[in-house]
């Protein structure tokens, strides 16, 4: 099964260090696979930290996420969530 959401950015300084971190680690850990792709760019492994950090995602930038596995829509959902959720503002409180 393959599933496809496109996600807005909702961390305030976008997908540096530690939100693009958060994210890599939950596309690693839900066992299937993940790719990011930003606006219509080359799709890069979810899982690499580096290369989600390479994309240079901002504020409100829109990315294409597509995963392929048995829970590819549960796995959209919780990558989702991480994504639209501003990470910056938890850390400032």
């Amino acid at each position: 099964m393959t599933a496809t959401r496109t996600v807005r950015i909702g961390s305030s300084h976008g997908l540096h260090a530690r939100p693009a971190k958060l994210f890599a680690q939950a596309a690693k850990e839900s066992g299937v696979a993940v790719t990011v792709a930003k606006d219509s760019g080359k799709p890069v492994n979810a899982a690499s930290i580096l290369g989600v950090i390479a994309l240079a995602i901002e504020h409100g930038d829109y990315v294409t996420l597509t995963a392929e596995g048995d829970n590819a829509e549960g796995v959209l959902d919780t990558l989702t969530e991480l994504l639209t959720t501003d990470h910056d503002q938890d850390a400032a409180g």
